[in-house]
């Protein structure tokens, strides 16, 4: 088990989903993401009550999504934004809503504690495969038409089971968080701490060394899983839709895990139980923190997580 560098401390990173921030898909205004937001920032608080320091990480894909669609709307009037750009304008505009929801929720209880959101840089190797084989669908379902018009602009598009075309993009591994130290310090001093929102924004070092953003998404998952192994986190939590990961997930033998080793994650996994793109990344970056540090990684709802810490909800992958 890795030792926390906190004092004594418990610290743990929480990584809230990008769904979790809409309440409702289909009415995806300012209002409905900002009462999605307050819910959320309870639950966190909830954590900090129970005497937790907590980094918090979150995804972004709808908000991308809506991001895409406005440069789509505005090309005949504005420049379109990069991809980079794009995740740098999500980690802002989350991070603002966490970072006074979170805020409100400390003073409404009377907890000296303030919310501190760090815009989020990670390094990825500008020679790994995923450039080569883009996978991470991004932005909303295309006709035909207009994904033969999106790849003669240069986007990747892939069919997508039947429901329609995506665009999809590079999702590169990621290798180090370049804000860390300041991050880890942040935490030092008692800030509640918002980062890596959507993974980070992908850069590379050119040959001066110098950083650059490339047209790629990191996963969340993963980002946050070598933020909370490389700041030595007693706790790593993945909060997402349902409150325990499942085999069989959704047939009729469906069976809840309370709790995994890594090894029976691994088995678990070769056996095809998690779905790519939803549970398979969350078991997959568990695994690697639990196997580094030593100490426990959950995954469970955000309803869930304050139960989920003391034993009572939530599947705990653990070491063995």
């Amino acid at each position: 088990m890795v030792l926390s560098p906190f004092s004594g401390r418990k610290v743990a990173v929480v990584a809230v989903g990008g769904n979790a921030l809409i309440q409702d898909p289909k009415h995806p205004d300012v209002s409905h993401q900002w009462d999605a937001v307050r819910m959320t920032a309870k639950h966190l608080v909830n954590l900090v009550e129970q005497g937790w320091d907590i980094v918090v990480t979150h995804g972004n894909g709808p908000q991308v999504g809506f991001i895409l669609r406005r440069n789509e709307l505005a090309a005949h009037e504005l420049h379109t934004t990069p991809l980079d750009m794009i995740v740098a304008d999500t980690q802002g505009s989350i991070g603002y809503m966490l970072q006074q929801t979170l805020d409100n929720e400390f003073k409404r209880r009377g907890i000296p504690k303030m919310a501190l959101t760090f815009v989020t840089q990670v390094l990825v190797d500008p020679n790994d495969p995923a450039f080569k084989n883009p996978s991470k669908p991004i932005g909303r379902f295309l006709s035909r038409e207009e994904a033969e018009q999106f790849a003669a602009q240069g986007w990747h598009v892939v069919e997508d089971a039947g429901r329609g075309w995506r665009r999809v993009v590079p999702s590169p591994e990621p290798i180090e968080i370049i804000e860390e130290h300041a991050i880890r310090d942040a935490v030092r001093q008692g800030w509640v701490v918002v980062a890596v929102g959507g993974g980070g924004i992908p850069v590379v070092r050119n040959a001066k060394g110098e950083l650059r953003g490339v047209a790629a998404v990191i996963d969340k998952d993963r980002a946050s899983g070598l933020l909370a192994t490389r700041i030595h986190a007693d706790l790593f939590l993945i909060a997402t839709a349902v409150p325990k990961v499942a085999l069989n997930f959704g047939k009729p033998n469906q069976v809840d895990l309370d709790r995994m080793t890594v090894s029976e994650a691994k088995r678990y996994m070769a056996e095809g139980h998690f779905a790519p793109g939803s549970m398979l990344p969350k078991v997959q970056a568990t695994v690697r923190y639990v196997e580094v540090t030593g100490n426990p990684a959950i995954i469970t709802d955000l309803a869930s997580m304050a139960d989920a810490v003391h034993g009572r909800a939530g599947t705990w992958i653990l070491p063995g």
